[in-house]
């Protein structure tokens, strides 16, 4: 069954505003500007109405691909020349902890005296 059935546009236009509004988190204009440049004439409440109607079929599909940045570290390099010879080296930082840890189970740090 054809979603786009009775619109005066082809799917594929339809699907490409759609695609551009949440992919790239253009505005409506933006979109009805850059439809304009390659020779399509159509106004930015039609592709608003778009986004709302087919919009949540193609965020589902694009956040389904996206496999997120869960359990990674940040990697900082550095060269460093000693005697003469460059080597590389890497500052490994942990993940930044999540705002649900709470204090009173985080270890104190050990230079610090115990408040009792």
């Amino acid at each position: 069954m054809n979603t786009c059935k009775r619109h005066r546009f082809p799917p594929d236009i339809i699907s490409y505003a759609v695609w551009l509004y949440y992919r790239f988190n253009l505005s409506h204009r933006d979109i009805e500007d850059l439809l304009a440049e390659r020779g399509i004439t159509v106004s930015y409440e039609a592709i608003r109405l778009w986004c709302i109607k087919f919009g949540a079929k193609y965020a589902r599909r694009l956040k389904r691909r996206h496999r997120g940045y869960g359990g990674t570290f940040f990697i900082d390099e550095v060269f460093v020349k000693i005697n003469g010879k460059q080597h590389l080296c890497h500052l490994l930082q942990p993940p930044p902890r999540s705002p649900t840890t709470h204090r009173s189970s985080q270890q104190p740090h050990p230079n610090l005296p115990r408040i009792r």
